[in-house]
């Protein structure tokens, strides 16, 4: 008889389902291995924490990571101890009171050197306006340009004064002197009466100065003085002398219009020789009063002036 055919074993009967489909449930998680998280959307995908390191006793935050290098530093050969840092050429450096190392420039090279340029240049400026006042001072060691001359205790027995013996015979028993000696200058004056034989009192009056400079030339302030007398003074003519010094003027005034009674006259001789200065004065002043009935002109004095002047200067130096 034949065999009826096998049936194939049926499978495990499964449990009715609704109508509704059902989600399969994930495979059973493994013991040894990590959960199986779904992926998600990327737009919503959510930063993994990252785990808490856990204390150490090394001093770095991870065993596993070398320590913090510094990208300048020289490489050093296992077993040797490391070279040391250079510090930072610019950080302030602590202690001995200094300042820390001033910053570059701003403005780059260019004006670094444009810095230095006009540095260079003010020194320059300096050292020509310090040398050129040295000059006008007197500096470098140079001595006042005083050409031989002194100015003596007693101006009135040094200065020749003769001119006026003619005219005026009687001396001045009393004349009036004074003298000075300073560093920067030097001066002896002296004032004196002109009589004639038959006048009581003085007819005339005669001023001689003398001034040694000795730190300043006194070209500049002598001429302006002296050339431009009568743009200061009124009624006063001015005459340039030749031959007597480096410069010299002849200051003159008679208000007197001929008369012998009334009005003045006055001359000064002004001389300038280096740094050496001497003017000679004359004035009279006439009046009904005055027993000079017949006073020298002008012309006479300025003549007498120039002549005394010339002579006294020579007397004058050493």
């Amino acid at each position: 008889m034949s065999t009826p055919p096998q049936q194939p074993p049926s499978s495990p009967q499964q449990p009715p389902s609704s109508s509704a489909p059902q989600q399969s449930s994930p495979p059973p998680q493994q013991p040894d291995q990590p959960p199986v998280i779904p992926p998600q959307p990327q737009q919503f995908q959510q930063p993994q924490p990252q785990p808490q390191p856990q204390p150490t006793a090394y001093p770095y935050p991870n065993p596993q990571s070398p320590p913090p290098q510094n990208p300048y530093a020289q490489p050093t050969l296992a077993g040797q101890p490391a070279a040391p840092q250079q510090a930072n050429p610019y950080a302030a450096q602590p202690g001995y009171g200094y300042p820390p190392p001033a910053a570059p420039p701003v403005g780059g090279p260019n004006a670094a050197g444009r810095a230095v340029l006009w540095a260079a240049v003010g020194a320059v400026v300096a050292s020509a306006a310090w040398a050129g006042g040295l000059f006008l001072t007197g500096g470098f060691g140079t001595s006042a340009d005083l050409r031989g001359y002194r100015a003596p205790a007693n101006l009135c027995s040094s200065a020749d004064y003769s001119s006026f013996k003619d005219e005026y015979p009687v001396d001045d028993s009393s004349p009036t002197k004074n003298a000075m000696k300073d560093p920067a200058l030097d001066e002896s004056d002296c004032s004196l009466s002109l009589k004639k034989t038959s006048s009581s009192y003085g007819d005339a009056y005669l001023t001689m100065q003398v001034d040694l400079h000795r730190k300043t030339d006194p070209g500049p302030e002598f001429t302006a003085t002296w050339k431009n007398y009568g743009d200061s003074h009124t009624d006063y003519d001015v005459t340039p002398v030749q031959g007597i010094g480096d410069e010299a003027y002849l200051v003159t005034q008679d208000t007197s219009n001929g008369s012998t009674t009334s009005g003045s006259r006055y001359a000064t001789l002004a001389v300038r020789d280096g740094w050496m200065t001497y003017s000679m004065s004359y004035s009279a002043y006439l009046s009904t009063y005055d027993s000079d009935t017949d006073p020298p002109t002008l012309g006479d004095v300025t003549g007498w002036l120039k002549t005394d002047t010339r002579s006294t200067l020579e007397q004058l130096k050493d």
